[in-house]
């Protein structure tokens, strides 16, 4: 072997060494990356499954017409709005028959949900031929029976540290042991809205408020976003008014959020006097956060377009404006898209902002329309999330995986977008 290897060969080997060693770095960091993932997302997973059922219980209900409706008239606001506390009370007594005394009767009745009441008005209303008849009715249990069914109440804990007394608990194997007791999909957190009571909680209030308030976003957004980028790269000269709104685009895409909700408080809510609290103003001021992001990466597009393009269009006696919107604009659409989809998957997730404008409330209202009051998908998990009552434990980290789903989506969809539609030259 010649001199000249020989005397390089030690340093070949530390070079490869040090990139042998780089390669690891990099697969030891990604390892890493990857199993706080997969721990976040399990530790959400689990504690967030349970929300998916919810503890029914049965009840023998005798719809006695005197107390239901003792004039007759059959009137569907009279009837949703009855006393059936005392013909379900009735019902619980007759599987247990110890609970005679006022308070008994009162912690019996709390074995159900708040909104039992509710629900078998709304039952009666629509069929009102129940009068008069016995029926076995199946209602939603109280957030603590709900838990205890699930396990996740210790009976051995003692009496005082927790809700669920040992009575408590006696009265639900009871009712368990008679069959009276079931696990069922819990449809009401995907058609209900927000609720005082944890079992009759739902986030659909919340996935409309999101919904309309993304929709005005990208309304304003898209259209805004991409004749701002189609100007500055293809029409505006470069000068220092070009060069100042380019730094105020970059700068206004790491302002903090909050700022943007600061901005349509004082701009949208106090300046305009826009109704507080709605996707309109929600989904404007997210429009001025996700406008940056969408420039940015529209121009970064139409960079990318072969100059040879817009060359050979006008050879060919187009004007400007023909060989912008009929070959180079159609060409970026796919990567324009992309970048607005991902902007708009950022102001999903956001919450900073729509706490300024109000979209905090307590919203159990569905939204028909972007006036109407609302709150946000994640507004609503911060609330949970802030809650005392144990239940919304379960529903706080439910409605995140919601979230999380739509965000994968979305970015799913980017990806196919770009995928299917980019054009390589």
């Amino acid at each position: 072997m010649p001199d000249y290897l020989l005397s390089t060969s030690p340093a070949m080997a530390k070079r490869h060494a040090r990139h042998t060693r780089f390669q690891w770095y990099g697969r030891i960091a990604i390892a890493i990356s990857i199993s706080f993932m997969l721990l976040m997302f399990t530790a959400i997973f689990f504690r967030g499954i349970g929300a998916f059922q919810k503890t029914m219980i049965a009840v023998d209900v005798q719809f006695t017409e005197s107390q239901i409706d003792p004039s007759g008239t059959r009137d569907e606001n009279s009837l949703k709005q009855a006393n059936y506390k005392p013909i379900l009370l009735q019902g619980l007594q007759q599987v247990i028959p110890g609970a005679t005394e006022r308070r008994d009767r009162n912690n019996l009745y709390k074995l159900l949900s708040n909104g039992a009441t509710f629900d078998l008005g709304e039952r009666v209303a629509r069929k009102p031929e129940l009068i008069g008849t016995s029926q076995r009715v199946w209602v939603a249990a109280s957030s603590e029976v709900d838990l205890y069914v699930k396990g996740k109440i210790d009976p051995d804990v003692p009496e005082d540290l927790r809700r669920l007394k040992d009575r408590d608990i006696a009265w639900i194997e009871t009712l368990r042991a008679s069959g009276q007791v079931k696990k069922q999909f819990n449809k009401t957190f995907f058609t209900s809205g927000d609720s005082r009571a944890p079992e009759m909680a739902g986030i659909l209030s919340a996935a409309l408020g999101s919904f309309f308030s993304l929709l005005i976003c990208f309304l304003i957004a898209f259209p805004l976003g991409i004749l701002t980028a189609v100007y500055l790269e293809e029409y505006a000269r470069k000068s220092r008014l070009t060069d100042l709104i380019e730094v105020n685009i970059n700068n206004l895409a790491a302002v903090p959020s909050i700022v943007f909700g600061l901005l349509g408080l004082a701009i949208f809510l106090n300046f305009f006097n826009l109704p507080r609290s709605t996707p309109l103003v929600g989904g404007m001021v997210l429009a001025l956060m996700t406008l940056p992001t969408i420039i940015i990466a529209s121009r970064s597009i139409l960079r990318s377009i072969p100059q040879a393009t817009r060359d050979a269009a006008l050879g060919l006696g187009a004007s400007k404006t023909q060989t912008t919107f009929h070959h180079v604009v159609p060409l970026a659409m796919p990567g324009m898209l992309t970048g607005t989809i991902l902007g708009m998957a950022r102001a999903l997730g956001e919450t900073a902002p729509l706490l300024m404008i109000g979209m905090v409330a307590f919203i159990v209202d569905v939204p028909k329309g972007v006036t109407d009051v609302a709150t946000a998908l994640p507004v609503q998990i911060f609330l949970w999330a802030d809650s005392p009552e144990k239940g919304f434990v379960e529903l706080t980290s439910a409605a995140i995986m919601v979230l999380l789903v739509f965000l994968i989506l979305m970015n799913v969809f980017a990806v196919y977008l770009r995928k299917k539609l980019e054009r390589r030259w």
